[in-house]
């Protein structure tokens, strides 16, 4: 029972992740389109409660309910298929930090220029464009870890 309660809770975390991620790229995307900085500061202020919410909840959940369930099951922590997950897991560790602040200071800059009438300021976008890029990595990387998850593949040398 404790094997399908500890899968359970990291399937669910894994697809926090991926949806979430998905969920906060496709809205702040689309607010960033409208070049409105009231929406802009909307959707930045709900995107950063979400990712403080459901992501960083799931980034806390998944490495516990991954090293407890490897356990349970009696995977080594050094196989394969688990240490590429584990690289690919900081790797979106590393862009999604960056991201989350990216993400309060286009909160805050949006803000300000809709309080102040302004349009969206040059470095607003730049933000825009480093978090938009920023994503790519990070989301492939969880899907490959999704791919990893499923698949447990026999990775020769490791």
């Amino acid at each position: 029972m404790l094997y399908f309660i500890l899968k359970y809770l990291h399937v669910i975390g894994a697809s926090v992740l991926l949806g979430t991620g998905a969920g906060i790229a496709f809205f702040m995307l689309l607010a960033h389109r409208t070049d409105n900085a009231a929406i802009v500061a909307g959707v930045a202020r709900i995107v950063v409660i979400a990712d403080f919410l459901f992501t960083a909840t799931a980034v806390i959940a998944q490495p516990v309910t991954g090293v407890l369930l490897a356990w349970n099951t009696g995977y080594s922590l050094t196989e394969g298929w688990i240490v590429l997950s584990i690289i690919l897991y900081i790797v979106t560790g590393l862009f999604w930090l960056p991201v989350v602040w990216m993400q309060m200071e286009m909160r805050n800059l949006a803000t300000t220029a809709a309080m102040n009438g302004t349009a969206l300021p040059a470095r607003y976008h730049r933000l825009f464009k480093t978090w938009f890029v920023f994503g790519f990595p990070a989301f492939f990387a969880v899907l490959g870890i999704f791919w990893l998850m499923i698949t447990r593949p026999l990775i020769e040398g490791w």
